[in-house]
């Protein structure tokens, strides 16, 4: 079925660029934009590509500090390092108009939570988005604005009485999580690779929020090694559940790529597909429990080529609802762009050739996984009502 669509865009939004030898390149984004046109996604009669602009002073200082926007926008200006704000390491080197840049991203983000919130579309898409790591006075994880926390808390600003934050980016959505720490409004869910093997070294299952807001924060996190089963049977087992018990208004989702099995900086082993495999089901669930309103983000995602332009274009279409066949190929138009970009050759079709099968948590065994899945269902679902032990 159809969905109305809003995919906010400017080509600005691949000034957010660290630097061509830093990891975060926004070439990434650019091939998606340029693949899901090429396939005809964003020509779709459901789908709008609406302007971009900035996030206001106003906007952004519902999660940052005053003294952060300064100190962001000082770097941006003198190139000179502010470490105690987090500005100048190697993760977020100051980059000449940062704060332009990176307000930009929080305001496509910010589009799309307007575009959702005032009918206009049922979803909204930032592909830009998802810098999760951000804290309210620091940049952390590649991370300088947090857009998704903004848009979250802009939402209820406008009088939204819960809102779910699922994020499956392979790096736990620390800057998100602290955001809304003490606040019951908001359910975050970060399903990743375990902080013993990965940055940010949090994401714990016994993190579960603070005073007042204890099972708000949820954390399942996952061995380094897990594939498509394990990863999608986790997602189906803790976020499914919670976010139905929690019944929410809104749903945001973050969909950092990098727990492929390409991805150069972490350590799963997820497919393309089971990949395109969570973003159907995070979509079905947000026309399950809040009548479709969704507003999705990218993330992480350092297989420039390979991966993140065909992940990020099957969200687009899933979430406008026209799904795309896995077994078709990639336009050679689209190859050929890649190829004079990058100088490297794109793949043929939009699958990895996985199933992306999985089978449902069934209780407590001696599986890794299932032993990571159970600690986070044992920390926060008595919390919602639910039983930890029932299979989901």
């Amino acid at each position: 079925m159809a969905c109305q669509l809003a995919v906010p865009w400017d080509d600005a939004l691949v000034g957010y660029d660290f630097g061509p030898s830093h990891p975060l390149n926004p070439i990434r984004v650019e091939l998606t934009i340029a693949l899901a046109r090429e396939l005809g996604v964003l020509d779709l009669p459901q789908v709008e590509t609406l302007p971009v602009a900035a996030a206001t002073d106003e906007e952004l200082t519902l999660v940052h500090t005053p003294d952060y926007l300064d100190a962001v926008r000082r770097a941006g200006t003198t190139l000179a390092a502010d470490l105690e704000h987090g500005l100048g390491t190697p993760d977020d080197p100051v980059f000449a108009g940062m704060h332009e840049a990176t307000a930009l991203v929080a305001g496509a983000t910010l589009a799309a939570a307007r575009a959702v919130h005032e009918g206009r579309h049922q979803h909204g898409v930032n592909v830009a988005g998802g810098l999760h790591h951000a804290m309210a006075a620091s940049a952390s994880g590649f991370c300088i604005y947090n857009d998704p926390a903004i848009a979250i808390a802009w939402l209820l600003q406008q009088g939204v009485e819960r809102v779910a934050y699922v994020d499956i980016d392979v790096h736990h959505g620390d800057g998100v999580q602290a955001a809304f720490w003490e606040d019951p409004r908001v359910l975050t869910i970060s399903v990743h690779e375990s902080g013993r093997t990965l940055f940010p070294g949090t994401g714990f299952p016994s993190e579960i929020g603070g005073p007042g807001a204890e099972g708000s924060a949820v954390n399942v996190a996952l061995p380094a090694g897990t594939g498509d089963d394990g990863w999608l049977r986790a997602v189906h087992a803790v976020a499914l559940p919670l976010v139905r018990a929690f019944a929410p208004t809104y749903l945001v989702t973050q969909h950092g790529c990098d727990s492929h099995a390409l991805d150069p900086l972490a350590n799963l082993l997820v497919s393309v597909d089971g990949q395109r495999a969570a973003h159907a089901m995070l979509h079905a669930l947000a026309h399950e429990v809040c009548d479709g309103r969704w507003i999705a983000t990218g993330g992480g995602g350092y297989e420039l080529v390979r991966v993140v332009p065909r992940t990020w274009t099957h969200l687009l279409a899933e979430a406008a609802g026209a799904a795309l066949d896995v077994e078709i190929e990639t336009p050679q138009e689209w190859r050929d762009f890649v190829l004079r970009r990058t100088e490297s050759h794109a793949p043929t079709r939009m699958t990895d050739g996985r199933s992306a099968e999985f089978e449902p948590y069934a209780g407590r065994v001696a599986d890794a996984v299932d032993r990571a899945i159970q600690a986070t269902r044992d920390a926060v679902f008595a919390r919602h009502g639910l039983d930890v032990a029932e299979p989901a």
